[in-house]
């Protein structure tokens, strides 16, 4: 959750401005020291000096924690730069390890005095090692392996030590590359196929090894020292920091692409509804771009083989200019005539991750209920429209007001808000949106680390839906949405579903570095200034919210959340504050016999079984850290797991009286008509339908959930 520096208020952000006004002012001039990087190597530019001596004091200044940058954190500081260039031990020799070691608890003093030519050290040591193992990695194709060997992969190296020299080294990759080939065999690709498959790709990893710039390594280098402090403290170079204001805000200036990276081609994805390359028509899926040119007459500069983000760069540009793409159109081969398509740039709207709204209706005691459904996929708002006087600006709460309006036109018996995914984004949308399911309260506390409270009540005077409410959620649900969920539940405004979310209960502030200062200085932070509390005092931070009624989840709440995060901040509570719960329905019925119901509903109900099921067989998949290298045990595990899959997905279609399948092929051809329903979500609206109803259909008795 970001709370914007130019957008929030209150004496904790008064606080924060004279931190970081202390923090930002001036410079501390890095003492002359000789190179330690080998001639050719990346290295950090006066610029990037600078901006970590300005990074490493706001994170001491103004971080929640007011931690120091001492031996301890330069310690942690260091092993979490590893971390971000070998997490799972495959290129660093133990030897490197030793050597780097020097460096240990130095990583405070180079954030200070902004000599941080040994991490770009660390960095050059590594890009060689990536040089070595993927040539390494290629001159192996050359054989084929022994597929009859008794042998295994372990693919999780994360908790292992370095490998101790090069023979050792050599064998995981031998190991590895292995794998690789084995799991293109199983498709039904010969050795031979298999190999030129991974040959293209290795030298695509090779090619990439070298487009790495000065500004990827300081990235990773100053989230390295941001993540020391805590999980959601970030740093974003000046690129970072464009895509990260067009999440928030929805919105960019350009043709309305979607762009991936296809054998060294950027390739057209998808075409966004509305965008100038939409409404030209010319641009299609698959079209593969070979030069950009600026303007109507501009030179081509040939971006084949280039990173994606800098041929987005290229294109991407200020509303109103031109810009032409060279194109070879899709399915022709290389040397193909090329078409030359130009198009002027414009506001391009993000409407797939803005929220939306569908209907699903249930049938209940010979009614068919009419139960709304809106996703909000994120909290954003629009600022730099808002600050430019737009009327019309763009927002989370703004748009889900329009929704729920429609929705209540259409006459909806029931409204499930469905936050599943919605990792959190602006503070105040998160107290408006609560605004529009509560009569005018208090939402959310903040506190700073020397103890100051503020509260954040609602801006709304009266609720604009005051119908049968449910919100789903599940572990990724976090931050904002966490506050929302929290709110709602503590007022008994509506019912929790789903599984318990991230536990993300700290507050960012978003920090421009430029800020305060006499130089230019790109990028920006976010740095957790304070925790937030619900209003009953509770914290969300480690435990999340918990859900009034339970719904299984392919998430791993082991694997994901803020307690599997190093560096997180701990749980505590506070004393709560004065609010007013709405008390709820009179008709509709108690948690305890919605989550009863819930629990019959589910060990009758085909594509639920269908989903404990599938996710009980992936679990199994998720215990394993390592796999056979035999291609015959392979071949039969695989052969295994597919009629496992297939039982399975006959045993759902007989229950729904559907004929059965006879292969797995089948079943890959079936999957996108039988089982596009989202069964989770489904099961949501069935809760709905008992919260409107009053529960009275199922039998009153206590049961355990299958699976």
């Amino acid at each position: 959750m970001t709370l914007p520096l130019r957008r929030s208020s209150g004496w904790l952000t008064a606080a924060l401005l004279a931190i970081l006004a202390l923090a930002l002012a001036g410079s501390v001039q890095a003492p002359a020291s000789p190179s330690l990087l080998p001639a050719g190597a990346i290295a950090p530019t006066d610029a990037q000096r600078y901006t970590a001596r300005k990074v490493g004091r706001i994170l001491e200044e103004a971080h929640y924690s007011r931690a120091s940058i001492d031996d301890r954190m330069s310690d942690t500081v260091y092993q979490r730069y590893l971390e971000f260039l070998d997490g799972q031990r495959s290129y660093f020799l133990a030897s490197d390890i030793k050597e780097f070691d020097a460096y240990r608890l130095k990583f405070g003093e180079m954030i200070r005095t902004g000599n941080i030519d040994p991490a770009y050290l660390i960095f050059a040591r590594f890009q060689q090692r990536n040089r070595e193992r993927i040539q390494h990695a290629i001159a192996l194709l050359q054989t084929e392996p022994d597929w009859t060997l008794e042998e295994s992969f372990e693919f999780d190296r994360s908790k292992v030590s370095w490998p101790p020299d090069q023979a050792t080294m050599d064998e995981l990759w031998r190991k590895r590359v292995k794998n690789d080939a084995l799991s293109l065999m199983l498709t039904g690709k010969s050795w031979t196929d298999s190999a030129e498959v991974l040959r293209k790709r290795y030298e695509r990893v090779l090619k990439r090894v070298d487009q790495v710039t000065s500004e990827d390594v300081f990235e990773n280098l100053m989230n390295a020292y941001a993540r020391a402090f805590d999980p959601h403290s970030s740093y974003f170079s000046p690129r970072s920091s464009e895509e990260y204001r067009i999440q928030m805000s929805l919105n960019y200036d350009g043709i309305g692409a979607s762009l991936q990276l296809v054998d060294d081609y950027v390739t057209i994805m998808n075409v966004l509804e509305g965008g100038p390359a939409a409404v030209a028509g010319t641009l299609k899926v698959n079209d593969r771009i070979t030069s950009v040119g600026q303007g109507h007459e501009g030179s081509f500069t040939d971006v084949i083989g280039w990173r994606l983000d800098d041929v987005v760069q290229l294109i991407r540009g200020k509303a109103g200019t031109s810009v032409r793409l060279q194109v070879l159109p899709a399915g022709a081969a290389p040397g193909t005539a090329e078409k030359v398509l130009e198009f002027t740039r414009g506001k391009v709207t993000l409407e797939a991750q803005a929220a939306h709204k569908e209907v699903k209706t249930v049938a209940r005691n010979g009614r068919n209920l009419k139960i709304g459904v809106i996703t909000v996929p994120g909290f954003y708002q629009d600022i730099d429209a808002q600050n430019a006087g737009d009327e019309n600006y763009r927002s989370t709460t703004r748009d889900v007001l329009k929704l729920v309006n429609e929705l209540k036109s259409e006459n909806i018996d029931g409204l499930v808000l469905d936050l599943r995914n919605d990792g959190g984004g602006y503070l105040p949308e998160a107290t408006a949106l609560t605004g529009l399911f509560i009569d005018h309260g208090p939402v959310v506390q903040l506190r700073d680390t020397s103890g100051r409270l503020e509260v954040l009540d609602d801006p709304e005077t009266k609720a604009a839906y005051d119908g049968p409410l449910a919100v789903l959620v599940d572990r990724l649900s976090a931050s904002a949405s966490e506050i929302f969920a929290g709110a709602i539940q503590d007022y008994h405004r509506g019912v929790i579903l789903g599984q318990t979310t991230f536990g993300k209960g700290t507050v960012q502030n978003l920090v421009k570095l430029d800020r305060w200062s006499n130089e230019p200085i790109n990028g920006q932070l976010t740095v957790t200034i304070g925790k937030f509390y619900r209003v009953t005092g509770e914290s969300t931070q480690h435990r999340g919210v918990e859900p009034d009624v339970p719904l299984v989840s392919l998430l791993d709440t082991k694997e994901i959340g803020e307690s599997a995060l190093e560096s997180a901040l701990p749980w505590d509570r506070i004393a709560g504050v004065p609010f007013k719960t709405s008390g709820g329905s009179s008709a509709a019925p108690p948690v305890a016999t919605l989550a009863t119901e819930e629990d019959l509903r589910a060990q009758r109900d085909p594509d639920y079984k269908w989903l404990v099921s599938d996710i009980a067989a992936i679990d199994q998949v998720r215990d394993q850290h390592s796999v056979s290298l035999n291609l015959k045990v392979r071949r039969d595990e695989r052969t295994r797991l597919e009629k496992e899959r297939l039982d399975r997905e006959n045993s759902r279609r007989a229950a729904k009286s559907l004929p059965p399948l006879k292969s797995i092929e089948e079943l890959e051809k079936a999957k996108d008509k039988d089982d596009a329903a989202d069964v989770v979500l489904d099961q949501a609206a069935q809760v709905m339908a008992d919260m409107v109803t009053g529960a009275k259909n199922l039998p009153q008795q206590k049961t355990a959930r299958a699976g």
